[in-house]
């Protein structure tokens, strides 16, 4: 029983970096914003937090910088997409591209780095309860924030004008800014949002999840949290359920090998990214359903005055 709840638990901790960059990506793309640059962009945001945990010893400043990464490198993208036009696909990925490079030279100092020792995230009282204890209480309080951020962007995007606007931005930019509102402003905040809470989970990943700095530590989870907001259907709590899916398909190929399992080490890593195409080939099968729910300018460049 107790291997069970490790695994519910490891299950929450590697769905929660999925979520965080997942739910930043659903706010670009609430806004009518591709950006295929998640994965540079939580690179970038890791060794930043990391070098600033190994200066520092505050894990929050680690949090604070992966954050200004990504909200920089996502400034840039969103510079470059909303005023000058360049094409969101080519400029995501040549932002990816760049944050692959940039992490590997800006790490190299860093990979025999240790991280100070930290005390162990619990809550008192309920981690001691059998089974419960050790599956749910027993996580970095980043976890349950990511909880309550689900349930505050769900308020914010169906209860509140400012969501309103966001998503008539991603809707109709033409009708948004004949009514007044700044469309381009808009959506370069929300890129810049975005962009911070990607930084947020390639810090938690470099500090948190595996504290250390190795080059190209995010391993494709930027990829997998663009391929979440399609599986959810650009919904917040699909969103989050979604995370936590793919994070227990990870969490399985350790329970399994620690389970005396004998196979192959190379198909069990390969579950997660087989899941993420078996669950995008499913949801293909029905483009009037994306059509949907999809914001209607997702990708789309807007001209003002046009």
């Amino acid at each position: 029983m107790e291997s069970y709840a490790l695994l519910i638990g490891a299950t929450l901790n590697a769905g929660t970096v999925l979520a965080i960059a997942a739910l930043g990506l659903l706010i670009n793309e609430k806004a009518g914003i591709v950006n295929l640059g998640a994965e540079g962009m939580m690179l970038c945001a890791a060794i930043a937090g990391f070098a600033t945990v190994v200066h520092t010893g505050s894990p929050w400043l680690g949090f604070a910088a992966g954050m200004a990464a990504g909200a920089v490198l996502a400034a840039v993208f969103g510079w470059l997409v909303i005023w000058f036009n360049t094409n969101q696909y080519a400029t995501g990925l040549a932002l990816s591209l760049f944050g692959v490079g940039f992490s590997a030279f800006a790490g190299i100092s860093y990979v025999q780095a240790k991280l100070p020792e930290l005390p162990k995230a619990t809550l008192p009282l309920l981690a001691d309860i059998p089974f419960i204890g050790p599956a749910l209480f027993r996580q970095h309080p980043l976890v349950y924030l990511t909880m309550l951020f689900v349930a505050a962007l769900v308020w914010f995007l169906y209860r509140t004008r400012a969501g309103l606007v966001l998503r008539s931005v991603g809707e109709s930019p033409q009708s948004a800014h004949a009514l007044g509102y700044p469309v381009r402003r808009i959506r370069l905040a929300a890129v810049v949002a975005g962009g911070a809470l990607c930084g947020l989970a390639g810090a938690y990943i470099s500090t948190v999840y595996t504290p250390l700095w190795v080059e190209g530590m995010v391993a494709g989870r930027g990829w997998i949290a663009l391929a979440l907001t399609t599986f959810a259907t650009w919904r917040p709590a699909r969103v989050l359920l979604g995370a936590y899916l793919f994070g227990g398909v990870t969490m399985l190929q350790f329970h399994l090998q620690a389970t005396g399992v004998e196979v192959a080490s190379q198909w069990l890593s390969m579950l997660p990214y087989v899941a993420t195409i078996v669950v995008l080939a499913l949801i293909s099968r029905n483009p009037q359903w994306i059509r949907v729910n999809m914001p209607a300018s997702l990708g789309k460049p807007f001209h003002p005055g046009s």
